[in-house]
């Protein structure tokens, strides 16, 4: 049997095992990534709202800055957390540096430019019209951001999935922030991580494929949420 079939076999005897401190790596990675989109949706979502729907002298350059996000290397974004958390940064007194908290912060920038980026882009394809019909029948400005967001919608949730597929399957800046430390900040990507780096590729590959059933799973919930929206 190869390292493949065996790491799938042992997958589904992880699963089935009722092992604590497997479920404890799979919910913490569901908690983290969790707050994280949450956050990053919460404004992202308005802020490319806003965006598609001014015409403000800096909406270029604010577009250059968000596109040029949507490309950082996570390692990036965590070397930049981790100076900003560390005792000599500048949020360094809440010491949450090695903590989920800090590996929620790197997913929220990592998330963010996604989000806001991809939802800005879907709001400026909605059709003119729209606005001016919905003016015409006296609508609010907020009801008027709300109708396009509802045009929009397909977009605006593809905007959620992409950034769900970045954060979900990122370690470079989790594993910088978070120090990979068992049973506090091991999250399924970066155990995957230390068992190649160890030799245990079967379990490695096991953590792999309940990643890819977890985003997966994810991922069909939203598409279902697309559909119904």
């Amino acid at each position: 049997m190869d390292e493949l079939t065996r790491g799938f076999f042992q997958a589904i005897q992880l699963i089935f095992s009722a092992d604590p401190a497997l479920y404890e790596i799979i919910f913490l990675s569901l908690r983290v990534t969790g707050l994280a989109l949450l956050v990053s949706t919460a404004i992202g979502v308005p802020v490319g709202a806003a965006l598609g729907l001014s015409n403000i002298r800096a909406r270029g350059f604010i577009t250059a800055l968000l596109y040029t996000g949507m490309g950082l290397p996570p390692v990036v974004v965590g070397l930049f957390v981790y100076l900003m958390l560390s005792r000599s940064g500048p949020f360094g007194v809440f010491g949450w540096l090695f903590t989920p908290s800090a590996m929620i912060v790197a997913q929220i920038i990592i998330a963010f430019p996604l989000v806001s980026g991809l939802t800005m882009a879907a709001v400026q394809g909605v059709d003119p019209a729209l606005r001016l019909q919905v003016r015409s029948l006296g609508a609010t400005r907020a009801q008027e951001v709300w109708a396009v967001l509802r045009e929009a919608r397909l977009g605006v949730i593809a905007a959620i999935v992409a950034a769900f597929g970045g954060i979900i399957s990122e370690v470079g800046a989790v594993m910088l922030v978070g120090g990979n430390i068992e049973g506090k900040t091991r999250v399924l990507t970066t155990a995957i991580v230390l068992n190649t780096r160890t030799g245990e590729f079967s379990l490695a590959i096991a953590l792999g494929v309940i990643l890819l059933a977890l985003a997966f799973l994810a991922n069909v919930a939203m598409l279902r949420l697309q559909g119904k929206s």
